[in-house]
């Protein structure tokens, strides 16, 4: 885990979702109950971000849900209203965070006092991993266009290439929190590239 120094605690909404955002990740989501357009308008007017954490109890619809305690940052990047009048948003990831203590509204949202964690440093993706980077290219190609543009820059730092693949894995929601919360890029990839075999055709 991040070695947190005595940063102050940040107070900011918090969204439970049964996925995981990840760092540079996109969060595409469509609001319909009155708490979250309530966060949405409360990010867009004051330009701050919200907490999204994994669901570990509940659902992402009706009463408070029990969240991970290690979350992303999404900023809302843009909106638009569906052909069926509901409010859609897209969000991007930021920095990931540590609820110290979370409460519930009347309504059900969520708040939390969060710490937030330092961004992690660039780091180069050692030899042994070159087939992730291969693995990750062909990923973008069939399921990622937004990041086809991305710079050959971006796939040489071992945090940028796992958490994409962190993202775009069929990995299960746990294993996605797992790569989340791990504060090493390179055991990050590591991981990944042990977990590989399960997806590779008989």
């Amino acid at each position: 885990m991040v070695a947190l120094s005595q940063s102050p605690l940040v107070e900011m909404p918090l969204f439970p979702l049964a996925s995981v955002l990840f760092p540079g990740g996109r969060l595409q989501l469509r609001i319909f109950e009155p708490r979250y357009l309530d966060l949405v308008r409360e990010c867009t007017r004051h330009g701050t971000g919200f907490g999204v954490c994994l669901i570990l109890q509940g659902q992402e619809v009706g009463g408070p849900a029990v969240p991970a305690a290690i979350g992303t940052i999404a900023r809302i990047s843009d909106f638009h209203r569906d052909d069926d009048g509901l409010l859609g948003i897209v969000a991007e990831g930021g920095s990931r965070f540590r609820v110290a203590r979370s409460r519930a509204r009347s309504d059900g949202l969520l708040r939390g006092d969060v710490e937030i964690w330092p961004d992690e440093p660039e780091q180069p993706v050692p030899v042994e991993f070159a087939l992730l980077q291969t693995i990750l290219e062909r990923l973008i190609e069939t399921m990622a266009p937004q990041w086809r543009a991305a710079p050959r820059s971006a796939y040489d730092d071992a945090s940028w290439l796992g958490f994409r693949l962190a993202e775009l894995l069929p990995l299960d929601p746990g294993e996605q929190q797992r790569m989340l919360e791990l504060d090493d890029p390179v055991q990050r990839l590591a991981e990944l590239r042990d977990i590989l075999p399960r997806f590779q055709k008989p």
